[in-house]
């Protein structure tokens, strides 16, 4: 038996603009997700998915043909993701399946799902590595999307992002202000889709000039950033570019009230976004309904 791990993903900063080339902060989460890999007799692949409580949320089983092209009977839209993920692996490794050879795969996660912390990614990675193909590569024969949740699903550090004529360039970085307890996370209830969000954002930028000068600059601002009122500035002006960017309020327009600051992580509208403030101050987004709050120290590696 075989077993691979990839680290969940939070986008610390150039949310949507990564996609274009802009200078991201990446860190990787303590939460994951394993795949472990079985050899069996049988010609086929059975799959099973397994859920931060332990219980199977799904299984199927694949039809490895002898031209090795998967299929399956389910047509479920998770079984069909597979068989798009599955036959992409054969396409990056033909001599991954062989004939007369089937696998049990089962992937558990370590997280809810509905957490936006890279099950897609993750899931991605680990494939990757036990078919010995590019992650990148099957993300873009995949899923789609910016490949920085790849790079964090790979490494134990924070990650300056970006891409370079289309390629993925990354530096590990070490983001550790002295203010960590100050920073929570705080989940909006609601799980938002990357591939909508990234689709949305492609059609209003199509025909735009791009400049990430500033926000790059940001970005570094972040990084090395050592006193929280600095930060919280920082977070604000980062908001204010990604909203004139993305055409859509910033998210501390739904708080007004909150004294602290406030900054979307990943695509506006759902998952987790970041809070700055303490146990005490937690207590108003828990007024509001939003109970999942989880502090950088538990949070990030």
């Amino acid at each position: 038996m075989q077993t691979f791990y990839s680290h969940g993903k939070l986008l610390l900063s150039a949310e949507y603009a990564v996609l274009d080339g802009a200078l991201a902060l990446a860190l990787p989460t303590k939460f994951g997700q394993s795949l472990t890999v079985k050899s069996t007799p049988k010609n086929t692949i059975l799959w099973k998915s397994i859920s931060c409580e332990g219980s199977i949320w799904f299984e199927a089983e694949f039809i490895l043909d002898t031209a090795l092209k998967i299929s399956s009977e389910n047509t479920s839209a998770i079984a069909v993701r597979l068989v798009q993920i599955l036959n992409a692996l054969q396409q990056l490794n033909p001599s991954l399946f062989e004939a007369q050879k089937g696998y049990e795969l089962t992937s558990t996660l370590e997280f809810p799902e509905n957490w936006g912390l890279g099950s897609s990614s993750t899931l991605i990675n680990n494939l990757a590595q036990w078919a010995q193909v590019d992650a990148f590569e099957l993300l873009e024969l995949t899923f789609g999307g910016s490949g920085f949740d790849i790079a964090c699903a790979q490494h134990d550090s924070g990650i300056l992002y970006q891409l370079k004529s289309g390629k993925p360039t990354l530096k590990p970085v070490v983001f550790s202000p002295p203010f960590l307890d100050a920073l929570f996370f705080v989940h909006r209830n609601q799980k938002q889709n990357s591939r909508d969000g990234i689709a949305a954002y492609k059609t209003q930028t199509a025909h735009k000039t791009l400049d990430f000068n500033t926000l790059n600059t940001l970005t570094l601002e972040l990084l090395n950033c050592s006193d929280l009122k600095t930060f919280e500035a920082l977070l604000e002006q980062h908001e204010g570019f990604i909203s004139k960017l993305i055409q859509q309020p910033p998210l501390k327009d739904v708080f007004p009230d909150y004294e602290g600051a406030i900054k979307s992580l990943g695509a506006w509208g759902g998952d987790f976004f970041l809070a700055t403030g303490n146990t005490k101050t937690m207590a108003y987004f828990k007024s509001k309904g939003y109970s999942t709050i989880v502090p950088f120290s538990e949070m990030i590696l």
